[in-house]
């Protein structure tokens, strides 16, 4: 799946440079999806678009013009896509289509946002009218004309009130602003002095629910003022992942002596350090197996005993159950909970967030929250000397380096403990150790403390050394 968002900035009298560039985009991208904003045409005829797509087997919803500026175009692959609805309002063209692989429907908008603020606030309205629609997700894309806070906007002016509606938006609608790689502003002036961000993707819950993993990627800009933008899906594999254990497993009789057993195993070696260090790899390896035989079915296992319960409770509307039936019931209903509760419990522990108050289940909140830190924390990319680059050895590569730059001694001449203590204390030491004091070794400690005084009110408390020294003593 792969999503292309542009403003095109009109394709106008240099026509055929800018649909060649365009047409360019859809060969090396191959998108799924094609959102053009600020077209400035009217009716497009077939043949031009399957041109600037490439190929007949596409659809097309287009928005002309409103008087020298305007227009909108959003194109789609009709192989892997079957739009059942278009809607087109004042600000932008949405359609309503089915994924024929997976069969789940999603609404694609693209917006062109206004520039003055009475549009602006019509503009929001419109948009969280038809985002009232249940039962689908969403993807809006396009150039919103707007920008979330201060840092996405330079040498321009900023206007607070304006941002804090936009936060507002997004917010109310619980909608999830990807962060965008490759660069960090959208739209470049065309003297070179002024940038921003206003373009981006903007997806629903639902729509995060439907991938793996979702990135944005600011590609290169060409023609327009504007960078197109990329929403594509793809997990990225840096490697394995952190070992984590969840509170749930100490609940299950048997997790102590799994745990004992692995560590108390033989293990060769001579080094001290690489035998703790395997014994930590052998105890991951057999935790993994027992979470495996324990959890790993833990979703088919719900949705058994929930067929059971169900099932029964069909059967008791149309007659009683006997005693050996409402046992069962009862017992299959326990079984449910105890397994919802788990599972609730490892997606709050992998959200890493509470819910109101502990105990209460809501599994679509923490995985939702679990989705957004995913997408918020993940790393999709890095600039290795001014380009884009995906490739995880490299990101590692270079993000080694960077910390290894920071924190290596280049000072060879610094000082070292080597030679100042021994392996161990002697025996001697050892009996030193557990002596009792004398009388004359307590009083070489007063007079080591800086005093060579005799004992009075203006010297060291002898009296008080002689009664520690007589209960050292007893």
């Amino acid at each position: 799946m792969k999503i292309i968002a542009l403003n095109i900035r009109g394709f106008g009298s240099g026509k055929e440079s800018k649909f060649g560039d365009v047409k360019s985009l859809c060969f090396v991208e191959r998108p799924s999806i094609l959102a053009l904003q600020e077209t400035k045409c009217h009716n497009l005829v077939d043949n031009w678009l399957f041109g600037l797509w490439g190929s007949s087997d596409c659809g097309y919803v287009q928005k002309e013009m409103v008087g020298k500026s305007g227009g909108q175009l959003l194109i789609w692959d009709k192989n892997i896509f079957e739009v059942s609805s278009e809607l087109i309002g004042d600000f932008f063209i949405a359609i309503r289509e089915k994924w024929k692989k997976s069969g789940n429907e999603s609404i694609i908008v693209n917006v062109y946002g206004p520039h003055d603020d009475a549009n602006k606030c019509k503009f929001w309205d419109s948009l969280d009218k038809i985002l009232c629609i249940d039962g689908v997700s969403w993807v809006i894309c396009g150039d919103f004309n707007e920008v979330r806070d201060k840092s996405e906007r330079l040498n321009c002016e900023f206007f607070d009130n304006r941002a804090k509606r936009f936060n507002e938006f997004i917010d109310r609608n619980s909608l999830v602003d990807i962060p965008l790689g490759g660069r960090k502003f959208t739209r470049v002036s065309d003297d070179g002095m002024k940038m921003s961000k206003l373009d981006r993707f903007l997806v629903s819950d639902d729509f995060l629910n439907l991938w793996t993993d979702l990135k944005v990627v600011a590609l290169d800009r060409s023609v327009s003022d504007h960078c197109p933008i990329s929403l594509s899906d793809g997990e990225v594999d840096y490697g394995p992942k952190p070992f984590k254990i969840f509170d749930d497993w100490f609940v299950v009789v048997g997790i102590d002596k799994v745990i004992a057993d692995s560590w108390s195993g033989p293990m060769g070696g001579n080094q001290k350090d690489c035998v703790f260090r395997n014994k930590l790899k052998r105890l991951k390896g057999d935790l993994k197996e027992w979470s495996k035989v324990h959890f790993g079915k833990l979703d088919s296992e719900i949705e058994t005993v929930k067929k059971v319960v169900t099932d029964l409770e069909l059967k008791a509307e149309v007659g009683c159950l006997n005693d050996e039936e409402r046992a069962k019931w009862l017992n299959s209903r326990k079984t449910w909970m105890e397994k919802e509760k788990i599972k609730t419990g490892m997606l709050k522990q992998k959200a890493r967030v509470r819910w109101m108050i502990d105990g209460d289940e809501n599994s679509k909140y923490f995985h939702n929250s679990l989705k957004r830190k995913y997408n918020k924390n993940n790393i999709r990319g890095i600039n290795v000397n001014g380009s884009w680059c995906e490739n995880p050895n490299t990101i590692k590569e270079v993000a080694f380096n960077h910390f290894k730059s920071i924190f290596e001694e280049h000072n060879s001449d610094g000082p070292s403990l080597e030679g100042l203590f021994s392996e161990s204390i002697t025996s001697a030491d050892n009996e030193l150790l557990e002596a009792p004091f004398t009388e004359e070794e307590i009083w070489e400690s007063v007079k080591c403390c800086g005093s060579s005084k005799a004992p009075g009110p203006n010297g060291f408390n002898f009296g008080f050394f002689k009664k520690v020294l007589v209960h050292n003593q007893r």
